[in-house]
């Protein structure tokens, strides 16, 4: 059984610690592999100068103007997929992207993908790792993931439970936003590396939804 998607349909802001402990079932090229997602990061559409949709519609972001819960797939730098759910209310382009997670089962499939000799919290700790783990490309971008039918689905939601939060990975524009969110302790988190020409510090928060 899939989520229902009117719980993705508040802003990214708040669909995100949501997220933290939802599973997430891919079943690319008919190996099924489960994960438990453990960190995230909001982005909030034209309003948020981080976001890939800040400067309006285009071919690229056309999925996340439309209804929350499909997948949201990107290259970056030449070589990595990365994968987002989008959220909100068609036409805001919200989207939460996937950063970390714990392989919970098809670890065997997960680590052919490119994982063979890292520790199992670093199959999929980082967004690049995690949509290799689970074998997301750009072929797989606009998929409904609140669909049974479809090769990727959001599984299950967590119980809300205690997060931390801290500005977001990489990115030059409003990295002071504390938009990253994820499950303390948990050791497939990815390490905080700041964007831009200068670092900007953050003060870790704590919250609870």
């Amino acid at each position: 059984m899939v989520v229902d998607r009117d719980l993705l349909t508040g802003t990214a802001v708040q669909t995100a610690p949501l997220l933290l402990g939802a599973l997430v079932r891919s079943r690319i090229d008919g190996v099924p592999v489960l994960a438990r997602i453990t960190e995230v990061e909001a982005y909030e559409g034209e309003r948020d100068a981080a976001s890939h949709a800040y400067r309006g519609l285009t071919k690229r972001t056309a999925v996340m103007f439309g209804e929350a819960g499909h997948l949201y797939c990107y290259f970056v730098y030449g070589m990595h997929w990365c994968a987002n759910i989008v959220c909100g209310e068609p036409d805001t382009a919200a989207a939460v992207l996937l950063r970390a997670a714990e392989i919970v089962e098809g670890e065997s499939c997960a680590r052919s993908r490119g994982a063979k000799s890292v520790p199992a919290a670093k199959i999929a700790s980082g967004p690049a790792r995690l949509a290799r783990a689970l074998g997301l490309s750009g072929a797989d971008s606009g998929v409904d993931l609140l669909d049974e039918r479809s090769p990727v689905q959001l599984v299950s939601l967590a119980p809300p439970g205690p997060y931390e939060s801290g500005p977001r990975v990489g990115v030059a524009a409003a990295a002071e936003l504390s938009w990253r969110f994820w499950l303390p302790g948990d050791p497939t988190v990815s390490a905080y590396r700041a964007g831009g020409r200068k670092r900007v510090g953050g003060t870790r928060q704590t919250g609870q939804p």
